[in-house]
């Protein structure tokens, strides 16, 4: 049976947005709550994944490596509340290049479903942007906004229901949590 799913955008979500890009580990900041969140939809039978543009990589701001580094961070920290993640999906490209997998297209999400037989329509996608929220949209799960990052902007610009937005990651969770059984 295909699995039920939550697939995070990374900065904004679960590390502050600076200004510029995040290029080194020493700038990575988890929001505060954010990884507990993780480790609670994953004691409680749901699979997560990351899904996120890294357009600094293209750019030549940041490498691949140093945000594989990033992304190992991500995993000890999850881990160290009974998390885990299926997997990291990055766009490195720049936008307008023409990318499929660049987030506000579903690619990045449709990949992660392959890989990992979720369903997509049983699912959430939770992010701080539109291009998030038009990602998860596109590939059928339930998009939920969070206003950490670029969050507050997001609602100002966007008509994304207010009983889908939340002030963090934690209370997006806890709204899932309360709402929605585990996968199976």
């Amino acid at each position: 049976m295909k699995r039920r799913a939550v697939l995070l955008d990374r900065d904004g979500t679960l590390n502050v947005n600076p200004s510029a890009y995040v290029t080194r580990l020493e700038e990575f900041e988890p929001i505060a709550g954010a990884f507990e969140a993780v480790g609670r939809l994953c004691r409680a039978g749901w699979s997560v994944s990351v899904v996120t543009n890294q357009s600094g990589i293209g750019k030549g701001l940041v490498t691949s490596a140093a945000v594989g580094e990033i992304h190992r961070e991500c995993e000890r920290l999850a881990a160290a509340h009974g998390g885990a993640f299926d997997g990291f999906y990055v766009c490195p490209d720049l936008p307008g290049f023409g990318s499929e997998l660049r987030k506000p297209l579903p690619g990045m999400l449709l990949a992660a479903a392959r890989d990992h037989d979720y369903d997509l329509f049983r699912s959430y996608t939770i992010g701080d942007s539109e291009r998030d929220l038009v990602a998860g949209r596109a590939a059928g799960t339930t998009p939920l906004l969070v206003l950490t990052g670029h969050g507050e902007r997001t609602r100002r610009e966007t008509d994304h229901p207010e009983d889908r937005t939340f002030a963090s990651l934690a209370e997006a969770v806890d709204w899932i949590l309360t709402r929605a059984a585990p996968r199976g």
